[in-house]
């Protein structure tokens, strides 16, 4: 009978903790890391590792699978990324606690959010559930190659409590508040790792109203929170403009110094948000050191949009020419866009702002013609692109317009091209402001979305551009490998409590990666029509993740799924037994 069930013999070892590298081995027995360092035993299973990287599986604490995950267990595209833990329901958006009569509303929220097709989930969706232990328990149901948390959403339990009430500026009576701090209480009681709000003009349903918690008060947060606190556990999750009139650091502080509990935001440089990061940074830093506990999530490349023709945006939307054949075929609208009289008529037409909502009229300006901020997607793009890269300039230097320059990108590749758009994080043109942030033990990296955004972002792979990016690649500086592997792992588990992942020592789940450094690479993304209703998506692959081990078993090798689905749910925090015994 082999000691063990697993063995990764000879590998370069970074364990999570932010220690040196080392060579050694890994040990694996019943789903936990048995032994790391110069293993003696066999294995039933030998894996050589030589001169590849073995770390934790990765931790991706700003995720949006709520739906998807109640019907795929592949989880792609987080898993093809070395993602074995999921945190979902983030934002303020999600599917429970959910009245029957509000399932079409909740869909609509989620697919004006985070654009996720409200066909897909429509046909996805089983709501074999209504409160939120309920949806728990459904998630339980369903093995994956991951393991899922989640928090309670804010927008579901104010459609829950106050039905069709439920609009912009509605505010809660009391009974309200304590109907829906009881809903929070009893959903962390079950398990959620959480409660997540949305406070930003950005985030708006398919109506185009803006979400429910913009409009919430700081009295109706703050009882939440309490809830948590009373259940014991819990991290309250938020995007918010910041608006310096809503005093956003000043409750959060409160909060976590009366509750004990952790309050995180998405920390991004924005043009929705009316303080600067530097600013949002150093007010948390002020809380903090009267003894709150707030983090800021922050993203490692810059947040935008991926442009296509088939895409959910491009810069042509607006166009009348456009708006006439946008509801036909794919094949169709592709002899329109490759007919040079339809591409002439088109190009000399005025944009149609009309119907657009002001509060965001400047994003559109910059989708609709802001060249010298677009980029084209090369096969070997660079997520850091300089000015000279622009659509601009690589307009001017081709002798045509900006315009004419975009249209024939998006018709390259037989109408398959991508343009970026960093419309967040990137007010610099470069990332530079992000290095001190990866050393601050108040911040953690985050904000992939994996799950949502289909049709215009693709960020799921972001612990792949960590370490091909900002590890190995970047030009104006790197950041050390154990640093970023503890970032993604240790300190991204630890938030949420999850203290039984993020690190290889004996006693925690074995989680692990094996990934050959020199071949990893991003792939260029793809629309794919594959979610239910044939709902359309953006993925991006990789090369180099050898292997990704979930709970001990192999769940991917050379990025192809085994068919192996150890993962499961999540329910609340990971403590004692695990990290104990690995001290």
């Amino acid at each position: 009978m082999p000691a063990y069930d697993l063995i990764i013999r000879g590998g370069t070892i970074v364990d999570g903790t932010g220690e040196d590298r080392f060579t050694g081995d890994v040990a694996v027995k019943d789903g936990l890391i048995a032994a790391v360092g110069e293993i003696s035993g066999d294995a039933a299973e030998e894996i050589d590792a030589s001169g590849l990287l073995v770390t934790p599986g990765f931790v991706d604490i700003h995720t949006h699978y709520d739906g998807q995950a109640t019907w795929d267990q592949e989880m792609a595209p987080s898993s093809w990324h070395g993602v074995t833990t999921v945190v979902m329901g983030n934002c303020g958006v999600g599917f429970a606690p959910a009245k029957p009569d509000k399932h079409e509303w909740l869909i609509g929220l989620m697919e004006g959010v985070e654009d996720i097709p409200g066909t897909a989930l429509a046909e996805g969706m089983s709501w074999d559930w209504e409160t939120f232990p309920e949806y728990l328990d459904a998630l339980e149901k369903l093995p994956r190659t991951v393991d899922v948390g989640t928090h309670v959403p804010h927008g579901s339990v104010r459609a829950y409590v106050l039905g069709d009430r439920e609009r912009p500026g509605a505010v809660p009576t009391d009974e309200d508040i304590r109907q829906m701090s009881a809903i929070v209480e009893e959903g962390v009681r079950a398990g959620a790792l959480g409660f997540s709000t949305s406070r930003t003009v950005l985030h708006r349903d398919v109506d185009g109203e803006v979400v429910p918690g913009t409009t919430a008060t700081k009295e109706e947060l703050i009882e939440i929170g309490r809830a948590m606190g009373r259940a014991g556990h819990g991290v309250f999750e938020m995007a918010s403009d910041m608006k310096r009139e809503w005093d956003e650091f000043g409750w959060m502080g409160a909060l976590s110094r009366e509750t004990g509990l952790p309050c995180t935001y998405a920390a991004l440089q924005s043009i929705a948000k009316e303080m600067p990061l530097d600013e949002q940074i150093s007010s948390m830093r002020a809380e903090n050191d009267n003894g709150a506990n707030i983090v800021a999530q922050i993203a490692l490349r810059g947040n935008g949009i991926v442009m296509a023709w088939r895409g959910t945006v491009h810069p042509f939307r607006l166009k009348p020419s456009w708006q006439e054949i946008e509801n036909l075929p794919w094949e169709e609208q592709k002899a329109k866009l490759f007919d040079p009289e339809f591409k002439a008529k088109l190009l000399a037409e005025e944009h149609d702002f009309s119907e657009v909502n002001q509060d965001i009229i400047g994003l559109i300006m910059v989708v609709c013609g802001g060249w010298n901020m677009q980029f084209e997607m090369d096969p070997d793009f660079n997520y850091e692109p300089t000015a000279e890269e622009s659509i601009l300039e690589r307009a001017k230097a081709a002798g045509v317009s900006g315009d004419e320059y975009a249209y024939d990108l998006l018709c390259r590749d037989d109408g398959k091209g991508f343009i970026y758009l960093p419309i967040l994080n990137y007010a610099d043109g470069n990332l530079d402001f992000l290095m001190e942030l990866q050393q601050s033990d108040d911040t953690v990296n985050s904000l992939s979305d994996g799950g949502a955004h289909c049709g215009t972002i693709c960020d799921a792979a972001s612990p792949t551009f960590m370490l091909q990016h900002w590890v190995r690649d970047r030009s104006r500086g790197t950041i050390s490998l154990e640093n970023a592997i503890k970032r993604q792992c240790s300190d991204t588990a630890r938030l949420y409590g999850l203290e039984d992942r993020g690190v290889l020592a004996p006693g925690f789940l074995a989680d692990i990666n094996i990934i050959d450094m020199e071949r990893l690479k991003l792939g260029k993304p793809w629309l794919a029509f594959d979610l239910p209703a044939g709902g359309k998506r953006l993925l991006q692959k990789a090369e180099g993740y050898v292997a990704t081990i979930k709970n001990g078993t192999v769940t991917f090798r050379e990025g192809d799924w085994t068919g192996e689905t150890p993962g499961g749910l999540i329910r609340g925090p990971q403590r004692a037994e695990l990290a104990e015994a690995a001290e």
